[in-house]
């Protein structure tokens, strides 16, 4: 199950409905972090926080927006957030939405709906971050940070270098034809008679290469894809 020992943080101020979350997440395998004010939860948020269940108070849309803005140090921007609302007016669902919600739910918290909602968003957040991150045997693409690993050690690129890497490694099986390549990395068109692809192919093998292994292969006529690491005999 995608969410077990998923750590969510519970900023909802009525101490029975936090107390009645944490007790049933805490026996269906989460890891709650209960705080009472969306005070405290801006001061322990970081980045090991898998989602946030919030109810509306005044500083709750504040604090939506600065995780969806980065202004909340190491959180992630697309941290799952479930708001909670009280309130008979309409437009509150709708402005906690606009201000960055995942997702709204009417006060008093119901558990199994509240866990229901959570695990979809959870399941989608896993899928998000797998897309994020591209992977090849010993090597990986983070396209979110636009950084490259070669097993445990950065491996650091230039703009067109990495943006190369990254259509390579979308699908490390397929053969890119030097028209694509040229125009998805590039744009230029089919008339495009230019030595720039070699030349950046030829410098990101060797950077790639100086860590070991064959990463980048030329397929003669036809354009490049990428290696499995291994060095062929």
């Amino acid at each position: 199950m995608l969410t077990t020992a998923a750590r969510v943080m519970l900023a909802i101020s009525d101490d029975e409905a936090r107390s009645s979350l944490v007790e049933n997440l805490k026996a269906d395998g989460y890891e709650p972090l209960p705080v009472s004010t969306v005070g405290h939860a801006r001061s322990r948020l970081d980045s090991d926080i898998d989602a946030l269940l919030v109810d509306l108070g005044p500083e709750t849309l504040e604090l939506i927006d600065g995780i969806r803005d980065g202004a909340c140090g190491t959180v992630d921007i697309w941290l799952p957030i479930i708001a909670g609302t009280a309130s008979d007016d309409l437009s509150q669902p709708i402005r906690l939405l606009e201000h960055g919600a995942d997702d709204v739910v009417y006060e008093p918290w119901l558990y199994l709906e509240a866990r229901a909602r959570l695990n979809a968003l959870l399941r989608r957040a896993e899928a998000w971050r797998t897309r994020q991150v591209l992977r090849s045997g010993e090597l990986r693409v983070n396209v979110r940070s636009r950084q490259v690993w070669i097993g445990d050690t950065e491996v650091d690129l230039c703009g067109r270098e990495y943006e190369l890497l990254r259509v390579l490694a979308s699908d490390p099986e397929r053969v890119f034809t030097r028209t694509e390549l040229l125009h998805t990395v590039w744009g230029l068109g089919d008339w495009a008679r230019t030595r720039t692809l070699d030349s950046h192919a030829s410098r990101l093998r060797h950077k790639l290469n100086e860590h070991g292994g064959d990463w980048i292969r030329n397929v003669w006529g036809i354009g490049y894809r990428l290696g499995t690491g291994q060095i062929p005999v």
